[in-house]
């Protein structure tokens, strides 16, 4: 069957004189590039993927398509830290020069094997427009950063019966003796599901069948993508992102969402027993995460700061998106939360503290600072309507409410001059139990803000595009209440 062709199917050594250059100046140029953010060089940014802590050293690859901020042929971009912080660029990992990925090396996870990282993903097949197939791919990281792809791929040849070519995204573990694979799918009848392969050495690899997974997802859900599975405090928890979830009052708002499943695994009969399950993040633009063991066994999480099929301000300059920062994942009353790694610590540099107690209405607690992290504890004397505003000015504010009447918070980023993605409406929402007091922390990042409320329990990733003078933190109220309140400015990682 003869392959699909189209001018977005090429690769970083088919770049035209001076294009690389010229896009690259566009990035630098731009007032809404992150400073401490893992974000494309220029390009297009999605998925993180092989995230490991291998050989004294943190590894994110991510998908990136290089020359426009659009989803054409994806490579897997590299860049290594030592302390989560500091990051550097290191040559693109994988090219999609093979015919086994002639339309992308898609995503995947990674697991050290035998004291090398084996990088797991997929190579994308397009016959047509829709008509694709997918194999399962492998390359080899050795401890010098070395990267080849194993001569004998495909691991995983096609689809298996039942299955359309939507195949993609393995996640690799192992128990007891032998390796599973995960893969997000689509059923011959458009339904999503996750699919298992197994094997004895991490190289050959035999289908074992469908994950029996206790959900209660509508038929309208046609994919299910970038399965991870993982243990907390003798846990299992399953991360799956679905798309085409029917939204409801405060869940599945985005166009793609995330979800988690908290239960047992049992692997040999292929079923997932669910306790709970939620929304992993309640914001705007977050997608396709990824989790791995970090150095010292703690489980941590990026994801993708961004969303399909979405117009952002940014396009215009031929980049797009950036990752989450690292969280780190916790079982907390029978729930999964997140907090900011603690080795982001060495972000701060100056800082500034006060305690603030308001009527009414609104004041400003600080200014100046375009990348901060803010650390407030507002207790309620009273108050049903308050919150912080960020990224404020005269025209332009990311509004976080909290309604104690309603048990719930709310975030709306309409007031900003490069609004986007109306359609898909400019408000989210979450329950929340408000007592007397809340506890917020806020990343802010000249184009991203990412939002921890009571330590973890609820949190918004958003993309916002203010202007460079909208730097301001405002508290307002209708009734009087006290914030005591830390902002630190954050320094910018020079290597990016």
């Amino acid at each position: 069957m003869t392959k699909y062709t189209e001018p977005k199917y090429r690769t970083l050594h088919e770049a035209e004189a001076n294009e690389v250059e010229i896009l690259i100046e566009k990035v630098v140029a731009s007032i809404w590039k992150p400073a401490f953010h893992i974000h494309p060089e220029h390009g297009l940014l999605n998925d993180p993927n092989g995230l490991a802590y291998f050989n004294g050293a943190y590894h994110v690859f991510y998908q990136w398509f290089p020359f426009g901020a659009y989803h054409g042929m994806k490579h897997w971009a590299h860049v290594k830290s030592t302390n989560l912080v500091d990051w550097e660029r290191l040559p693109t990992a994988l090219v999609p020069t093979e015919d086994y990925e002639s339309h992308g090396a898609y995503s995947g996870a990674s697991m050290e094997v035998d004291g090398k990282l084996y990088l797991y993903y997929t190579g994308n097949i397009k016959y047509g427009a829709e008509e694709r197939s997918a194999n399962q791919c492998l390359a080899i990281m050795e401890k010098d950063g070395q990267v080849r792809k194993y001569d004998r791929n495909p691991i995983i040849e096609g689809v298996p019966a039942g299955y359309t070519g939507h195949v993609r995204d393995p996640k690799v573990f192992k128990k007891g003796n032998m390796y599973y694979m995960l893969l997000g799918a689509q059923r011959e009848d458009k339904t999503g599901a996750i699919i298992v392969y197994e094997s004895k050495d991490a190289l050959d690899w035999s289908f074992k069948g469908e994950l029996k997974l206790d959900l209660d997802l509508p038929e309208s859900c046609y994919m299910l993508e970038c399965p991870d599975y993982f243990e907390i405090k003798g846990q299992d928890v399953l991360i799956v992102s679905p798309q085409g979830l029917e939204a409801k009052q405060h869940d599945y708002q985005n166009l793609y969402n995330v979800i988690y499943a908290l239960g047992k695994l049992d692997i040999e009969n292929l079923t997932f027993d669910v306790t709970d399950y939620q929304e992993l993040d309640k914001g705007f633009d977050f997608y396709a995460p990824q989790t791995f063991e970090g150095k010292s066994h703690e489980r941590l999480m990026f994801g993708w700061a961004g969303m399909a099929e979405v117009e952002y301000p940014t396009d215009k300059q031929d980049w797009a998106h950036c990752l989450t920062l690292p969280r780190e994942l916790d079982i907390v009353n029978g729930h999964l939360v997140q907090k900011p790694a603690t080795e982001l610590k060495p972000l701060r540099s100056k800082s500034h503290s006060g305690s603030l107690t308001l009527d009414t209405g609104s004041a400003n607690l600080y200014s100046g600072f375009r990348s901060f992290e803010l650390e407030a504890s507002i207790e309620s004397r009273g108050s049903d309507s308050f919150g912080l505003e960020l990224f404020s000015s005269e025209t332009e504010g990311l509004v976080l409410a909290f309604d104690r009447s309603n048990q719930t918070v709310t975030l709306n980023r309409e007031n900003f001059h490069a609004s986007f993605d109306k359609e898909n409406g400019l408000v989210r929402s979450a329950e929340l139990s408000i007592g007397d007091s809340v506890k917020v922390q806020v990343f802010g990042d000249r184009s991203i803000a990412e939002i921890f409320i009571n330590d973890g329990e609820v949190v918004f990733t958003t993309r916002v595009f203010p202007k460079k003078q909208s730097t301001g933190v405002n508290l307002f109220t209708d009734k009087e209440l006290t914030c005591n309140y830390t902002i630190h400015q954050l320094k910018s990682t020079n290597s990016l």
